[in-house]
């Protein structure tokens, strides 16, 4: 028996100038099916959906709608087909409710937020989101604000859902809830495309795999019937080593040290709780844990831009606490920090590439006027070795996709040849070739006994790239583990606060467990036993 076929392209072509983001591109969306759109950053998939959700007109092809020619040239007209789009980026209205939120744009002649509100439960219940309609989106957590985006097109009657990046900043525990509803969806007839970097998730979440390579369709296959290493290679059109080699360095003293560190979160409740830890020069410290755990606030302390309320941040021996975020810079201290709004955060959105890579530098020289050769020499630097895909230097970094976007922040930081690199999550959105680069330039700095602290997700990453794993769960150190002798299924112990390492556990080689009740010399004789552990490693 043949399927319903729900969603036909034909032959879609779209330009941008001189650039060519679609080529002739054909793709098949069945109805009760899950399909993964796979792609490298710049391959044309973001461009493919907004051209089905009616942000953007072909200027060749054809779309049809269940078997029927369909004109969209609006995000209306792409309702009017049933077809709604979660964008990477939310479009929401942060003092507004989740129900006004989600009857905005919609004709609300007879708008009554009672029936709003028990129309979002409905849904709600139906398909397993756990929402309060009444709730301002400020006060939402990301997964949050996600639930409201999705209700949002359901609301409108979509039958043909398209999701960006939608597991980008979610928790593991929040990716499986949301999988498990989107099967639910998939049962009750609705068809979903999901564009993802995650091979992992493709394999676990999606029926068909649909592959792009530079803006043209290379094929769709069965996920039953392929792997990800085959997927890779579709991808990127040649066959790649997927290993992270931990690379072996002789390490130097202690960079950056932290000491009794406590900071407080946005709404002023304890976000980090009397933690201790230090990272040496030629050595990775991943730092693991659940959203949420204090990571950003920890980055932000280090960068200087979040007030601490007790402890040390030290660096090279001498205290940075209360250094404006330039001066921090100017003694080596570079920051990657990946928000979840990449473009409101380190980045000018209306900048060039080269303009952005002149943020950090504009103020190096003595001339009152701004040379921006070096900056433009920089960002070609950066294109070639991180294979962004732009046109030229001097595209304004809104135009670029949002994994390219990505390359420009992380690269510009490490570029700048720190002593330290604080990197938070560097290869979120990012494809596997990507990811691999910015592995390798990791190692790279390594090597030139740079000390670098990864908050990352991907755990079995972490045990891969990093010499020690930090845990961190509600703020606090669970242990200070060597990544060589721990599991993956203790660091989520770890995680969840199921699993503590005590001090005298580090006769199992783990590292520095959590010390907060340490002495100074307490502190430094396990200091120095985890230094003579990890030379062991080497």
């Amino acid at each position: 028996m043949s399927k319903e076929i729900a969603l036909e392209l034909r032959n879609i072509t779209k330009k941008f100038d001189k650039v060519t983001a679609n080529k002739n591109v054909n793709l098949v969306v069945y109805k009760n099916e899950i399909l993964s759109l796979l792609g490298e950053n710049g391959s044309g998939k973001t461009t493919l959906m907004n051209i089905i959700s009616g942000i953007y007109f072909p200027d060749e092809g054809e779309i049809f709608v269940y078997g029927k020619p369909a004109v969209i040239a609006s995000p209306k007209d792409a309702f009017k087909y049933k077809i709604g789009m979660v964008h990477q980026h939310f479009k929401l209205v942060d003092t507004f409710t989740a129900a006004q939120n989600i009857i905005l744009g919609v004709n609300n002649e007879k708008y009554n937020i009672k029936l709003v509100n028990s129309r979002v439960r409905e849904i709600a219940e139906k398909y397993g989101f756990d929402i309060d309609p009444k709730k301002k989106v400020h006060d939402m957590s990301v997964s949050e604000k996600q639930t409201v985006e999705i209700i949002k097109v359901l609301y409108r009657g979509a039958d043909i859902l398209i999701l960006d990046e939608p597991t980008a900043v979610l928790t593991p525990q929040e990716i499986e809830k949301l999988f498990a509803i989107l099967k639910k969806m998939r049962d009750d007839g609705k068809s979903i495309i999901i564009i993802t970097h995650k091979l992992n998730e493709v394999m676990e979440i999606s029926d068909r795999v649909s592959i792009l390579r530079k803006g043209e369709y290379i094929g769709t296959v069965n996920t039953s019937e392929t792997n990800e290493k085959q997927l890779t290679e579709m991808m990127v059109g040649k066959k790649l080593e997927l290993k992270i080699e931990r690379a072996v360095v002789e390490r130097t003293k202690p960079l950056l040290e932290i000491r009794n560190l406590s900071i407080n979160s946005d709404d002023g409740n304890p976000a980090i709780k009397n933690i201790s830890f230090y990272i040496r020069g030629g050595e990775i410290l991943g730092v693991a844990g659940i959203t949420g755990c204090g990571q950003k606030e920890l980055c932000e302390a280090i960068a200087g831009l979040r007030k601490i309320n007790s402890g040390f941040i030290m660096h090279k021996g001498e205290s940075i606490v209360g250094l404006p975020p330039k001066e921090i810079i100017e003694k080596g201290i570079s920051m990657s920090f990946i928000p979840e709004d990449r473009l409101g955060m380190g980045l000018a959105p209306s900048f060039s590439i080269t303009d952005n890579v002149m943020l950090k530098t504009y103020g190096d020289g003595k001339s009152p006027f701004v040379n921006r050769e070096a900056a433009r020499e920089k960002a070609k630097q950066l294109i070639d070795k991180l294979e962004i895909a732009t046109p030229s230097t001097e595209i304004p970094i809104r135009r670029l996709s949002g994994g390219n976007v990505q390359k420009v922040l992380v690269g510009r930081e490490i570029s700048s040849n720190p002593n330290v690199i604080v990197t938070a999550y560097p290869v979120r959105g990012l494809d596997i070739n990507s990811a691999y680069a910015i592995y390798d330039i990791l190692n790279e700095q390594k090597k030139r006994q740079t000390g670098i602290l990864f908050v990352g997700e991907d755990l079995d990453v972490m045990l891969a790239l990093c010499d020690k794993i930090m845990v961190l769960c509600h703020g606090e150190v669970m242990g200070i583990v060597h990544a060589s002798k721990v599991t993956k299924e203790e660091l989520g112990l770890m995680m969840t606060g199921a699993m503590n390492l005590t001090v005298e556990q580090k006769d199992k080689n783990y590292g520095i467990a959590k010390d907060s009740n340490l002495t100074d010399n307490e502190w430094q004789n396990a200091a120095d036993e985890q230094n003579g552990g990890q030379n062991d490693d080497n």
